[in-house]
């Protein structure tokens, strides 16, 4: 089985290149929408992050995700505390699910963050979606209907996608001009030939 890693930045079309590679029957493990459910369940997180920022953080069951974010992108120590409580359980869970999938010769993990939570080192291959920037930024602030200030300050905390490509097996270009179908299906007919 090969494990791989999908990443972008905010606005970069990550998402929709990993349904791309899920309508081509790769299994998606998407590490956004997984966090928050871990985020929400696990007591092992809660209690960490209740220990840092309080127990007001959840709400009943649900952590507050306003507030948290309200907390970590105004402090990057304060970020960088809480994906040190988030990133490694995250991972445990990505693992085994990746071996409850081992049936699949391709599986892939959709993290944003690959790179950031050290996730690179639980896949086998990685693909960087690249968009540039001013586009990026047009895509999110349009899509997250948040203010292009807003936008910026969260691509700050990410690696650059220059420095993504530069470390990744395969980059898809989604900036209008190349097909991400075709691209898609040029990333798993190499990978084919690898297997």
């Amino acid at each position: 089985m090969t494990k791989m890693g999908i990443t972008g930045g905010i606005g970069s079309g990550k998402s929709v290149v990993a349904e791309l590679f899920r309508l081509n029957g790769v299994p998606v493990y998407d590490a956004d929408v997984e966090a928050k459910k871990l985020n929400d369940t696990s007591p092992v997180i809660r209690e960490k992050l209740t220990r840092l920022f309080g127990d007001d953080l959840y709400v009943g069951d649900k952590l507050d995700r306003k507030k948290l974010a309200q907390i970590i992108f105004s402090d990057a120590r304060n970020l960088e505390a809480a994906n040190a409580v988030i990133h490694p359980e995250l991972k445990n869970e990505f693992e085994a699910w990746a071996a409850r999938h081992s049936r699949y010769s391709v599986v892939a993990l959709d993290a944003a963050l690959l790179f950031e939570a050290k996730f690179s080192s639980v896949v086998d291959k990685i693909v960087t979606v690249y968009a540039p920037l001013d586009l990026r930024i047009d895509r999110a602030s349009i899509r997250d209907r948040v203010s292009e200030s807003s936008i910026k300050q969260r691509a700050m905390h990410q690696i650059p996608d220059e420095m993504k490509a530069e470390h990744s097996d395969f980059v898809i270009y989604n900036d209008g001009r190349l097909s991400l179908i075709r691209q898609v299906g040029d990333v798993l007919k190499a990978l084919s030939q690898n297997v």
